[in-house]
């Protein structure tokens, strides 16, 4: 096994005496740098930046309020979108998996830009948290290399890291998506849609190919005219909807990859004359009343194998990274178990 698959090698956290021996200035030089508090030339302010650069120190904006030698107890969770219950979910598994240990969650959000991952991050590193919990939605997370050298904990959640190597915790995508295709195959339907957005996060990527794999097993290898998969500003799920249903030989059957493609199935069908037979990833409120069949799981249980995950690297940092997979279930409530049309 190669150095980079070994799992994160800890070394020293560069001091601020460690700083100033390479920028040639005392301790008390930097300290009044990093605080900005004191009268420092230009030229000295460089050197010392550029040093703390080399050795990937990073100030504790802590260090006010904890005594000498004490740690926080803080673990951060960085989410996407505020406003989708899926992260809350997940948040309260971690956060009551790391009450155990006596340690506490902070949030932090990135509104699903992934210009604004690395800043929020690093503003969450700042405050010397003991472990990163995050949900990636930048293309790289290499610059988080140095963190994890250093032994921070860092555990992807819903996807894994691009071009870093770590632990990660994720959904069965494939598996869920599979059944809830092979279970409407069953029921005689081939025209079936696959409907989500945006088109390249690893966890809908993995939802289509489940969704292709259950169609080729019934002869169906063709799926690109039901296939909407849409980037962001594009249009809408229920725009998509409507334009599967104006085609000559609409499909029969739609399964949406998340639960915000399943909002605007469910508005897009609503009145519509024909019986579309419906199935959604990602469980939601009224659901079971409304009759909607999903593909389910424990969002709490990715938060706290999460949690557990980063608990145990704080214990053991050394070893190879893991891959943990939470189970999928189909629940069929009525409206994935709609039969396709009989021909003829």
């Amino acid at each position: 096994m190669s150095g980079a698959d070994a799992g994160p090698a800890t070394q020293p956290r560069a001091t601020l005496a460690d700083v100033g021996k390479l920028a040639g200035v005392s301790p008390k030089t930097v300290s009044r740098v990093m605080l900005e508090n004191g009268a420092v030339s230009a030229e000295t302010k460089e050197r010392v930046m550029a040093a703390a650069r080399a050795l990937r120190f990073r100030p504790n904006n802590l260090a006010r309020s904890l005594r000498h030698g004490s740690v926080t107890t803080t673990v951060a969770f960085v989410i996407g979108d505020l406003t989708n219950p899926f992260y809350f979910l997940v948040a309260a598994g971690i956060e009551r998996e790391l009450a155990k240990h006596g340690l506490m969650m902070i949030l932090a959000a990135t509104d699903d830009d992934p210009g604004s991952e690395a800043r929020v991050v690093e503003t969450l590193l700042k405050q010397r948290v003991r472990a990163l919990l995050m949900v990636p939605i930048a293309s790289d997370q290499s610059y988080l290399e140095g963190e994890r050298q250093l032994g921070t904990p860092v555990i992807f959640i819903d996807r894994p890291a691009k071009n870093l190597v770590a632990d990660s915790v994720v959904l069965q995508n494939f598996e869920g998506t599979a059944d809830a295709v092979r279970a409407l195959t069953a029921a005689g339907h081939r025209r079936i849609a696959f409907i989500c957005s945006p088109a390249g996060l690893y966890t809908h990527q993995q939802r289509l190919a489940g969704y292709r794999q259950a169609l080729r097993e019934v002869g169906v290898t063709d799926t690109a005219p039901w296939e909407r998969l849409e980037e962001v500003g594009g249009p809408s799920a229920a725009e998509s909807v409507e334009s599967l249903l104006a085609m000559d030989e609409p499909p029969t059957a739609i399964v949406a990859g998340n639960n915000k493609a399943s909002s605007g199935v469910i508005h897009a069908l609503r009145g519509h004359p024909d019986e579309i037979a419906f199935v959604g990833f990602d469980d939601f409120e009224l659901a079971d009343a409304a009759g909607i069949s999903v593909i389910a799981y424990d969002p709490a249980e990715l938060g706290r194998r999460a949690a557990r995950l980063a608990v145990s690297r704080l214990q053991d940092p050394i070893g190879p990274p893991q891959h943990v997979e939470i189970p999928t279930h189909l629940i069929a409530r009525g409206s994935g178990e709609i039969p396709a049309p009989s021909v003829g």
